[in-house]
């Protein structure tokens, strides 16, 4: 048993309460502080990480009580991958938006702590109660981050993602509520060995709590038909924001993940909900194919390719073979990043174009517009999944392990058609713009933010063969579920 499991959770919670007491005026001091904390994560989160590629799965029981009793935090491979994920991701975040965009609210340091500390949260508990309170503390911060900086296009986007989000928490409510009182536990490899054994009205309660617990993390995932309210939300929010909430989605399908490896992978729940979520996971792709062909603003654009990688994500998860999974989360390592730095860019684009804005319309030229030029192109080639960047590798992984022409078509199709969408955007920002507007100098902390996130895209082909390695280890991980419960509860052959 390891106390720092704990550390993710406590060092944004605690810079978070730190953060309110400081006097506002003194905004370097708060910056400071944002970012020693979110620093501080990415060491804690690469020791996790090693510490979870042994193979052993560690077991943090608050308080000492022993599951199920008590509250188990728990350490494996998938959720030490998405808490390393998060806090690569944070740090360039957090720097942009410290170049100004932080000044625009009062309390924005803090609430992006507590947005860390929610997603961190949700990553690493073993408990499904628990994971419905970092939801709504991840939420409760996402809904003052998506205001941050105010404007009627900020408030009516975050108005619909708040009433969206508010439906979904009562959802998850009612299917917890179903899951105790058929099965007496709400601890997540409990449940999975007691789901398991259920028969009579006990396991059709389950099945629906099952379904619902769906419907509520493909609303967090973005997924057809709860997806209209991401374009708008995150084209709307400040850059460092936009960035950060990248990953939020892929919260929603991390907890899609360990609820099917854990409860719907045996037993009498076996496959529940595969189907519908295969359906409709090709319809989100389908669907956002279409948006990032209509996008009118730059913004709009890259909060569909978020949207189209939910889709082909969620797609290689209700294939469920351990290949579809191990190319899903190297795809969703490249998406989360390469996403992030697009979003970072089209606000630097944004700002050097005066009245215009990120808008796909002719307009001055941003300044610096060769770099910028070449940075655009490097995300689009990456993200459209075009060789010899890391979108690429992620997509044959993906063609290879789902082996079903109607996914090949869609993949297929949408990387071609995110190739025309944004071969059309860097023309009318890049090639035809006019004279560049006067006194508008790029700012150099943004710009380095965008080059670390982008420059993943040739990183992860590099470091191609040892990044697919680690998404193999994963995947055999989430494969034997039986590894996890018999940790958690402390069965013969696990670790607690």
């Amino acid at each position: 048993m390891s106390n720092w499991i704990m550390a993710p959770i406590l060092i944004p919670a605690l810079a978070a309460m730190m953060l309110l007491l400081e006097v506002r005026e003194r905004h370097w001091l708060r910056r400071v502080t944002g970012l020693a904390a979110t620093l501080a994560l990415v060491p804690v989160s690469i020791l996790l990480f090693r510490q979870a590629a042994t193979g052993d799965i560690q077991v943090y029981s608050l308080g000492d009580w022993p599951a199920p009793f008590g509250i188990v935090l728990v350490l494996d491979q998938l959720s030490a991958l998405m808490v390393l994920l998060t806090s690569v991701l944070a740090v360039p975040a957090l720097l942009y938006a410290s170049h100004g965009d932080d000044r625009l609210g009062p309390n924005f340091h803090s609430l992006f702590q507590m947005q860390l500390m929610g997603i961190n949260g949700a990553f690493l508990t073993g408990d499904l109660f628990n994971l419905f309170v970092f939801f709504e503390v991840l939420l409760i911060a996402s809904y003052g981050l998506a205001l941050h900086g105010r404007g009627p296009a900020r408030v009516r986007a975050g108005l619909h993602y708040v009433v969206l989000n508010l439906i979904g928490s009562a959802v998850f409510l009612l299917a917890l509520s179903l899951i105790y009182g058929a099965t007496g536990t709400l601890n997540m490899a409990d449940f999975a060995a007691r789901a398991a054994e259920l028969e009579g009205p006990a396991l059709t309660l389950v099945k629906v709590a099952g379904l619902l617990l769906c419907v509520v993390f493909g609303l967090k995932a973005a997924l057809f038909p709860l997806y209209f309210w991401l374009p708008a939300t995150y084209a709307s929010a400040t850059a460092g924001v936009a960035a950060l909430f990248a990953v939020m989605t892929k919260v929603g399908i991390y907890a899609l993940l360990r609820v099917h490896g854990l409860a719907f992978s045996d037993g009498a729940l076996a496959g529940l909900g595969d189907m519908a979520l295969w359906v409709v996971s090709l319809l989100t792709l389908g669907l956002a194919m279409v948006g990032v062909f209509g996008a009118r603003r730059l913004g709009e654009l890259v909060a569909y390719l978020v949207v189209m990688s939910v889709g082909t994500l969620v797609a290689a998860l209700a294939w469920g073979t351990e290949e579809a999974i191990s190319g899903a989360l190297f795809y969703l390592l490249h998406s989360t990043l390469i996403c992030a730095g697009l979003f970072l860019l089209a606000d630097l684009v944004s700002r050097g174009r005066g009245e215009v804005g990120d808008a796909l319309m002719a307009g001055p030229r941003p300044p610096a517009a060769g770099l910028l030029g070449a940075l655009f192109f490097i995300g689009a080639v990456a993200v459209a999944g075009l060789p010899p960047l890391s979108g690429f590798l992620g997509k044959v992984m993906l063609l290879q392990a789902v082996p079903a022409p109607l996914y090949w078509l869609l993949l297929l199709a949408g990387g071609l058609l995110a190739v025309v969408g944004l071969s059309r955007a860097g023309s009318t920002l890049f090639w035809r713009a006019g004279e560049p507007t006067a006194n508008v100098v790029l700012n150099k902390g943004r710009l380095a933010a965008v080059i670390v996130l982008l420059a993943m895209a040739p990183a992860m082909v590099l470091l191609g063969g040892p990044l697919s390695a680690v998404t193999e280890s994963v995947a055999a991980q989430w494969a034997q579920p039986d590894l996890y419960i018999h940790a958690v509860l402390g069965y013969p052959g696990g670790a607690q």
